[in-house]
């Protein structure tokens, strides 16, 4: 590789660059690009983590059909041959694809071109349904395109920001810190937090309206009630029909509908109509909803209404989750969408069908992805080839989705982990490229692109997924429309169409860029869409009259609701370390310390209704399944209310699936789930034992323990609880291995045991009635280097650290490795800030993501 490569963040959809360094060691240095104009040189932990993720541990690396390895000519050939046994019987309905976020534009656009333009079935869908579908519609009501209006330069030239149903603190740690610094410059900028939770990104607001789950739509609704007087004539279609709900969405209405004070909701709509610039900042609290397409709506109608859009500093800007959610949407990824932000009208179909050479372009929109997993199961859909996502925890009501891919008669999965949830499904496996061996572009939040550039050879006989896709649709008898060689070809075809045929009336045009050469699509530099020969086009409505609309919006609440049975709403979310599935971040020692294991973060007053105490073990049930996790009890969140990460699964936890609790309730325009209010009941679970082990070797566990992997460098590490005495499960462990045992315990109270072999530590176990505290560290260091005194060996029987080592505590600070106990070491000792807290320790002064809560343990 040269001295750099300057890439792009494979994870939230801020886009940051970052720029790889090999080091003296081989491995690879991973820092911010300072020109890059997402982030100038800001990264969150997750992507200073990056160099962690490049190992080869669990990677899948070769094809494989019935869990046999073929060489890829074999595959392929075994592939296409039941594709089209499948489309010849049932025909191509009976096909579907699904793919991700994480796919580059290149790989998703030839998948949408083989699905929609020869295969001649709308049946591609992909997990960015699950996260900004509803945004896309609102955006396309309201304008006639999906075009978002915004972009990161208006933070810092806005008057107010809202953040509603964002907490951008730790999903877009990156922009939140843009957001931060931008209001340090600008104290007289106002930030307004709508959400239950008090969340990380409260800290820096002016106003946090705690308001009930799923009322958002009403403040808004609501405020386009109180712009009304200033709007004296019709400027937008739909005005009177959205005017006239709005009037009946009076302040008190507002406030008692929401469960806020009213002087509250007022100041929120004064700051709007006096804020000569407004942002409004929104992501999955809005979208996933049963009604997520009608807030979007609600958001958009009050900057239209204001005339706060289309200007520096103004505008409705809905966040993306994934890195190339939005050059999904680019391509068509969508099953409701064509191709280039086409539609399945008569004059699009027959236009992308010239370009693409095919009589075959499906014409009806395809199914959205939880009623493509319900067809599967219905047996309408016989075929499905998931590419780089993992369904089976995303999507909701998971076990139907296992249930309805165990009967799928051929499930392709094109990955690069060997095992998950859903690859065990799978009848073909095809090892995909990761990060640093991809090669191709995403789009941002902001509509800019930027690219992916690979530093890896390519391990095994992994492959691009475009690649894949070729070879396939070449053995389905589409040779000469799939015969790239490199992305960079895609990447021209999808720009050319992306102008064909448009003269200005599509706002997705990239034709500007449909000529570079191979050199000039490498060294491309981020740059914003559009891109047209005649330069930028300006923010305009794309609908045929030229007119913007106001959708009449009537605010719904979540079809969950509380009762009797299940007295709780659940929500669920992002946490700061951890990315998706945790297929990536999961096996990071560092990004496993912040939050070991799923929390269940509970007002105090509900804890003491159902018995539970801090850091206690829970069980969660809703109608659908359950999961355990363990108690947060906090006054950020709100009674009645219930908070759990979103990303455990079945490798890094026995029972910690979210998903599996929540119903598949869609909005019925954006096909979007309603992830973020479930109806569930809480049991406080008091095991008979709670502890740890560590271990050279796998552990297979006896099926009464509930478990949460652990990533810790060169050992196998688990939390553990069970009610059965732990001592013979233990032992039944070291039978037949030859181990001798160390053990100590305390009247029934601990039970701790080391086991060794040769002098060799082969497993350590701790356990007691609470979570014992144990220095981690100490203990992974003892089995590359075992302790060498009586003493340090008691010490670690005891899970002490040698010598005088002190324990860091809990880790808070994520990027240096900072720990509770050393931070409150340190504030004892004099530090009265956060700075001078970094100036110590050096904790918040990366990413910045720890702040909140070195600022509460200040406090």
């Amino acid at each position: 590789m040269t001295n750099v490569v300057r890439s792009t963040c494979p994870y939230c959809g801020v886009g940051c660059g970052v720029e790889v360094r090999q080091t003296e060691s081989r491995g690879f240095e991973i820092s911010g690009d300072k020109q890059h104009p997402a982030n100038f040189g800001r990264l969150c932990v997750k992507g200073a983590a990056l160099g962690e993720t490049l190992g080869l541990e669990g990677r899948l690396l070769y094809p494989e059909i019935n869990g046999e390895r073929l060489e890829w000519e074999a595959a392929l050939d075994e592939t296409a041959h039941r594709l089209q046994a499948i489309i010849d019987e049932f025909g191509p309905k009976a096909v579907a694809f699904y793919a991700s976020g994480q796919l580059l534009t290149e790989d998703y656009y030839a998948a949408n071109k083989l699905m929609k333009g020869f295969i001649g079935a709308g049946n591609i869908d992909t997990n960015s349904r699950l996260c900004m579908s509803s945004a896309v519609v609102g955006y396309k009501r309201a304008f006639g395109a999906d075009f978002v209006p915004c972009s990161y330069e208006d933070l810092e030239q806005t008057d107010l920001v809202i953040l509603v149903g964002s907490n951008a603190a730790w999903a877009h740690p990156v922009l939140y810190q843009r957001l931060m610094q931008a209001k340090q410059q600008r104290p007289q900028m106002k930030v307004v937090v709508i959400d239950p939770r008090r969340t990380a990104t409260c800290d820096i607001a002016d106003l946090h309206l705690a308001l009930r789950p799923g009322s958002d739509a009403a403040l808004f609704v609501g405020l386009l009630n109180h712009l009304q007087p200033s709007l004296a004539e019709t400027t937008f279609d739909g005005q009177t029909a959205a005017l006239d709900i709005a009037a009946d969405w009076t302040l008190e209405k507002c406030a008692d509908f929401c469960q806020l004070e009213s002087a509250d909701v007022q100041t929120l709509w004064q700051w709007f109509a006096q804020a000569n610039r407004a942002m409004t900042l929104y992501t999955m609290g809005i979208n996933q909803s049963s009604s997520g397409s009608d807030k979007c709506n609600a958001i958009i109608n009050v900057h239209l209404a204001s005339g706060k859009i289309g200007r520096e500093g103004c505008g409705p800007f809905s966040l993306t989750g994934q890195p190339n959610a939005m050059g999904g949407r680019e391509v068509g990824g969508l099953a409701n969408q064509l191709a280039c932000h086409m539609n399945f009208e008569p004059a699009d179909i027959a236009r992308v069908g010239r370009f693409w050479g095919s009589e075959r372009i499906a014409e009806t929109p395809g199914l959205m992805a939880v009623e493509l997993f319900e067809a599967i199961g219905r047996g309408e859909v016989k075929a499905v080839w998931i590419m780089g996502t993992n369904p089976l925890v995303s999507l909701p009501d998971s076990s139907h989705v296992a249930q309805a891919l165990a009967k799928c008669p051929l499930v392709i999965v094109s990955e690069v982990v060997s095992d998950t949830d859903t690859s065990r499904f799978a009848t073909v496996k095809f090892p995909a490229l990761a990060w640093g061996e991809k090669n191709g572009t995403v789009t941002n939040s902001e509509r800019r692109i930027s690219r992916q550039r690979a530093f890896l050879p390519a391990p095994g006989e992994a492959r691009a997924d475009w690649w894949m896709v070729a070879q396939i649709a070449q053995r389905l008898g589409y040779r000469e429309a799939f015969h790239w060689q490199h992305p960079h070809q895609i990447f021209s075809e999808h720009a050319a169409l992306s102008g064909y045929e448009n003269n200005g009336i599509r706002a997705f045009d990239i034709s500007g860029l449909a000529n570079l050469s191979r050199a000039q699509y490498d060294a491309l530099e981020p740059v914003r869409w559009p891109v047209t020969e005649q330069g930028h086009s300006p923010f305009k409505s794309w609908h045929p009259n030229g007119k913007f609309q106001l959708l009449p919006v009537e605010p719904a609440l979540p079809q969950a609701s509380a009762d009797h049975t299940y007295p709780l709403i659940l929500n669920s979310g992002r946490i700061r370390d951890q990315w998706h599935t945790m297929t990536r971040t999961g096996n990071v020692p560092r990004l496993m310390q912040h939050m070991k294991m799923p929390l269940l973060e509970i007002h105090p007053r509900d804890a003491k209704r159902y018995g539970v105490t801090n850091s206690g073990l829970v069980r969660v049930a809703s109608r659908s399944g359950g999961m355990v996790a363990k108690a947060w009890v906090s006054e950020n969140q709100l009674p009645g209310n219930v908070f759990v990460p979103m990303h455990w699964n079945q490798q890094f936890a026995r029972k910690g699936q979210i998903n599996s609790l929540v119903k598949s309730v869609c909005d019925p325009h954006s096909g979007q789930p309603e992830s973020k209010q479930t109806a569930v009941r809480i049991q406080r679970w008091q095991p008979g034992w709670c502890g740890e082990i560590f271990a050279r070797e796998d552990i297979v566990f006896a099926q009464e323990i509930q478990w949460w992997k652990q990533a810790s460098p060169g050992v196998t590490h688990f939390l553990c609880a069970a009610d059965t005495h732990a001592s013979a499960w233990i032992e039944a462990l070291a039978a037949g291995r030859g181990w001798q045992l160390q053990t100590a315990c305390g009247d029934g109270q601990f039970y701790h045991v080391l086991a060794w072999q040769n002098g060799v530590l082969q497993l350590a176990f701790y356990s007691a009635h609470v979570w014992p505290e144990i220095a981690t560290a100490a203990v992974v260091n003892a089995f590359e280097q075992a302790p060498e005194t009586a003493a340090d060996r008691h010490r670690l029987l005891a899970g002490k650290a040698p010598g005088a080592q002190a324990d860091a505590g809990a880790t808070v600070c994520s990027c240096f490795g900072v720990g509770e106990k050393m931070i409150l070491a340190a504030i004892a000792g004099g530090c009265q800030s956060v700075a001078q807290l970094g100036e110590k320790l050096r904790c918040g002064t990366n990413c910045g993501s720890c702040i909140p809560e070195l600022k509460a343990l200040l406090k």
